[in-house]
């Protein structure tokens, strides 16, 4: 009976966004009152959603196999944790959980714009629900979870193995809050230009909103790279995989419109550029969703292999493109610029080049993803777009937007002299190149990785000059202390040095990038019991293997002894769960801020095992610059919209 109500609310949902599009468009011919209609509609298709995912929910936990999607995706012998995470375990439980991340922004929106955007309200709950209707149509008619099972399995088919892992549980839910959180942004701009105000008052509206999203997807991405790292067993956390791309697409459009946003505000530019860039990162987030629920790509990351469901999204996501990038077209004349560039070299100009790089490395990613599903679908012909294509097109790209990242935000707007050009960048450029020339006599002589470290001391110089003037003019200006003259600079324009401190994050990266694939080691061997190899500075000793039970799974256990003074010991697991086929790889790792060492344990031949084994400089930078992003982000959004008039 109970599952019949979380079906009938689904239902529910979809007629509701469906009544509430209808309202939308009365409130269009100047009736309030539908205005407010369309507005509980929201709420009540956020409540509906949260008792059909809720009783979802209560199916996994009680080990209800009526449904075919809870006896697909959990079994009786599930670890509670992984039994609560597995509504999004699958195709049908992920789009559903996307939709109640949806209709809940929504109706936060809907809540805290209501007083301040009457006049865009009736366009903006129109937009959101339109998008929200798209989506339960796809859940309702093609992705039902609630699909009654035809044959009840006592016990379960238990979840995917490579999902049964914390990185997994926590990846997909902050990617869909990334995804989804870029709906309300989107829907700001088409209220904006469909309502013709078309001014910076929609840009300070989803300041927060963007940099959330951002932070979420962020957050996802980094999340997916970690879990790849230590469960896949290849030492590595990024392969180009297709749908890697599918995420990090919409990242940098994203990032570009955070930056290029800056301009409309100050000098009431750019404002084509950025309604093209939302419009963009949101059609991006949906490719994302259907690259990886239209079965046309092969990854451990991808949910399913049903054509009719990718080609709905494919058609829903043509219909967004064209209805946005026709209104854009149709309201063009409404974005005329308010100013002009004064000089190539100003910090409008540098955003403008950053818009331009941001650009091309998205269609690169692009290019390289799309372009053998569409050679195969007209040809027939299968081609493999690698690594080698992206580090060869794609980090020139990324070095030009590194030196952009110190230039910017050190040059004022309008235009600069070149004297005070040469004064600003003088200590970061002179930094830099004695940063390279000690990187040459440690033995670094590779041409992109000393291009790399030198444009990351660059712009880590850059942020200390940019900090250390704004103390000192708050010295000049206040008469504070010199050491409470930094923190009260940062905490004064939370949003400069949010943006900064993500800068810095973005320099750990960088070097965590280049030490753990520029100076990497690995190796594949075949190993017995007592055999030993170096690996970097370390002796490495194999004394065998021991089996574990584990609480769904069984595991064989290798032991190896790392010499690093005192002994470390480091035990890889191979593990094959009971429910499937799949073994799977968890890799013991010992990480210091220099380096990792990394061991994943294979498969036995004739009383050797399979061993591959990884030193990786500099690893853990890459992780603590995400958090250092995340801090910087959080700061930012900090910001009031009084400092300076801007959001």
């Amino acid at each position: 009976m109970y599952l019949a109500i979380g079906h009938f609310a689904l239902s529910l949902a979809l007629c509701l966004a469906l009544a509430g599009i209808g309202a939308a468009l009365a409130a269009l011919r100047g009736s309030p009152g539908w205005a407010r209609s369309a507005r509980y509609s929201v709420f009540l298709v956020f409540l509906t959603l949260t008792v059909s995912i809720g009783i979802l929910e209560y199916a996994f936990l009680t080990h209800d196999y009526a449904l075919d999607y809870v006896a697909a995706h959990s079994s009786n012998d599930l670890p509670l944790f992984y039994l609560a995470t597995a509504l999004w375990g699958g195709h049908e439980g992920s789009l559903l959980l996307w939709v109640w991340i949806l209709s809940l922004y929504a109706a936060l929106a809907a809540w805290w714009h209501w007083s301040t955007h009457p006049r865009t309200m009736p366009y903006l709950l129109l937009i959101s629900q339109a998008v929200m209707a798209g989506f339960l149509s796809l859940v309702s008619f093609l992705s039902n979870p609630y699909q009654m099972a035809s044959e009840r399995l006592p016990d379960g088919a238990g979840m995917n193995p490579l999902l049964q892992d914390p990185g997994m549980v926590f990846h997909p839910p902050f990617l869909y809050m990334g995804y989804v959180g870029f709906t309300i942004p989107f829907a700001f701009a088409m209220a904006a230009l469909l309502s013709g105000r078309a001014d910076a008052e929609w840009i300070k509206a989803t300041r927060r909103w963007t940099l959330f999203s951002w932070l979420m997807l962020t957050f996802g991405i980094a999340m997916g790279g970690y879990w790849a790292y230590y469960e896949l067993g290849w030492g590595g956390y990024w392969a180009w995989d297709p749908v890697e791309n599918a995420s990090f697409m919409p990242w940098l459009t994203g990032t570009a419109f955070l930056h290029s946003v800056m301009v409309q505000e100050t000098r009431r530019m750019f404002k084509v550029w950025n309604v093209f860039l939302i419009i963009m990162t949101f059609a991006l987030s949906l490719l994302g969703t259907f690259l990886v629920r239209s079965g046309v790509l092969s990854s451990v990351h991808s949910f399913a292999a049903d054509p009719s469901r990718g080609m709905y999204i494919l058609l829903f996501m043509t219909v967004v493109l064209v209805l946005s990038f026709g209104a854009l077209i149709l309201r063009a004349s409404k974005l005329s610029a308010e100013a002009r560039l004064d000089s190539l070299l100003s910090r409008e100009s540098a955003f403008l080049y950053n818009n331009l790089f941001f650009l091309v490395a998205t269609a690169t990613v692009f290019a390289g993803t799309l372009y053998p599903l569409a050679l195969e679908a007209f040809s027939g012909g299968k081609v493999t777009v690698g690594a080698p294509y992206y580090n060869t097109v794609f980090t020139p790209v990324m070095l030009a937007m590194t030196a952009l990242m110190g230039i910017g935000p050190l040059i004022p707007w309008r235009t600069v002299s070149p004297q005070r050009l040469r004064r600003e960048l003088l200590l970061p450029v002179v930094g830099a190149l004695l940063g390279v020339l000690a990187s040459v006599l440690a033995g670094i002589h590779a041409v992109y990785p000393l291009l790399g470290l030198g444009l990351a001391y660059f712009v880590a110089l850059a942020i200390v000059v940019d900090l250390l003037s704004a103390a000192r003019a708050l010295r000049q200006r206040d008469g504070c202390g010199v050491l409470a003259s930094v923190p009260l600079a940062i905490w004064g324009n939370k949003r400069r040095f949010g943006g900064q401190m993500v800068h810095a994050g973005v320099v750990l990266v960088i070097l965590g990038l280049i030490g753990s694939n520029a100076f990497k080691e690995e190796k594949e061997l075949m190993l017995k019991p007592g055999d030993s190899f170096q690996l970097g500075p370390y002796q490495v000793r194999f004394e065998g293997v021991k089996e574990r039970r584990g609480e769904n799974y069984d595991a064989v256990t290798g032991r190896f002894v790392v010499q690093d003074g005192e002994p470390l010991v480091l035990n890889p697991e191979r593990r094959q769960y009971r429910n499937s086929r799949m073994p799977t790889t968890e890799a013991a790792i010992h990480d210091n801020w220099l380096r990792d060492v990394y061991l994943a344990l294979g498969n036995e031949a004739e009383g050797a095992w399979a061993v591959k084994a990884y030193h990786n400089p500099l690893v853990k930078w890459l992780w603590a610059g995400i958090i250092v992003m995340g801090l910087g982000t959080i700061l930012a959004m900090l910001q009031g919209r009084r400092k300076g008039g801007k959001a």
